[in-house]
């Protein structure tokens, strides 16, 4: 990753460093970190420089951001070598397969009654309910990425920014090795899919990326419950930590705070 080649002439970045991941020989080096917080202004011009540079900036928070290992991204607690490539796989068999696992209870479960569990998910079965359709544009997709990458380094001033070598926003989740969902699915190229999907049907933008959150921005979100909620049953197929263990204890009531919003958020056990 030759950055000094890649970057416009003038622009500079803050101190940092390569980060070599911890699998292999060490000879992958998939990210570039910088040292300190991200300089509020400059993720926009390079994700702006993106299609010129094949650099997709990405601001990065840690499970401490206090500690020096900045976990999981300067300690290089990072595995592109086993991420397949986003393009192989199928977005929509992904979510159906993984729509048929989260809504399957058994009767023996510990945790949820088979009643319970539909409950949740409601008003869907255990079909899966299909995707949406791709949405008209109601803001600029770049335009409102840079409004919400603001936002985040004002909720999260800690946050680094990160530069990773990859064609699109989606494909850098897996282009840099991040492990965020490996409770559920280790490939990451897997998430990255979907998220490729969501790029052209949504206008959607990879923002930031924690040890185990996404934070994505969306140019067209949904305008109406019933539009939200056949989002909210993909989201709950790509992240179903969002409803078992977040705010919204239920389909219906998750897609209520989807309409009119945007950004997505997205967190794993």
């Amino acid at each position: 990753m030759n950055l000094e080649l890649c970057l416009p002439h003038g622009m500079a970045l803050p101190p940092g460093r390569l980060i070599t991941s911890d699998e292999g020989d060490g000879g992958t080096q998939p990210l570039w970190l910088s040292d300190d917080p991200a300089p509020l202004e400059l993720w926009s011009k390079l994700r702006a420089h993106h299609p010129a540079s094949g650099l997709w900036p990405v601001l990065l928070h840690a499970l401490d951001p206090l500690d020096a290992d900045f976990r999981p991204w300067a300690c290089g607690e990072l595995w592109p070598e086993r991420m397949t490539s986003p393009a192989e796989a199928d977005p929509q068999a992904l979510l159906a397969r993984w729509w048929r696992e989260y809504t399957s209870v058994e009767e023996d479960d510990d945790i949820l009654s088979p009643e319970e569990g539909l409950a949740v998910t409601a008003p869907f079965s255990r079909t899966w309910p299909g995707s949406a359709p791709a949405r008209v544009l109601s803001a600029d997709p770049d335009e409102t990425a840079d409004q919400y990458a603001r936002v985040f380094l004002a909720q999260h001033p800690h946050a680094r920014l990160g530069l990773v070598t990859s064609a699109r926003g989606a494909d850098a989740l897996a282009d840099v090795g991040w492990s965020g969902p490996l409770n559920y699915d280790n490939d990451t190229a897997s998430f990255s899919a979907v998220v490729r999907e969501w790029e052209d049907r949504f206008g959607v933008r990879v923002v930031a990326v924690g040890h185990d959150t996404l934070h994505l921005s969306v140019a067209a979100p949904p305008r109406t419950l019933q539009d939200a909620l056949i989002i909210a049953a993909e989201h709950f197929a790509f992240c179903p930590d969002n409803i078992w263990q977040g705010r919204h204890q239920n389909l219906e009531a998750y897609a209520e705070h989807l309409i009119d919003v945007h950004s997505w958020e997205f967190w794993w056990d």
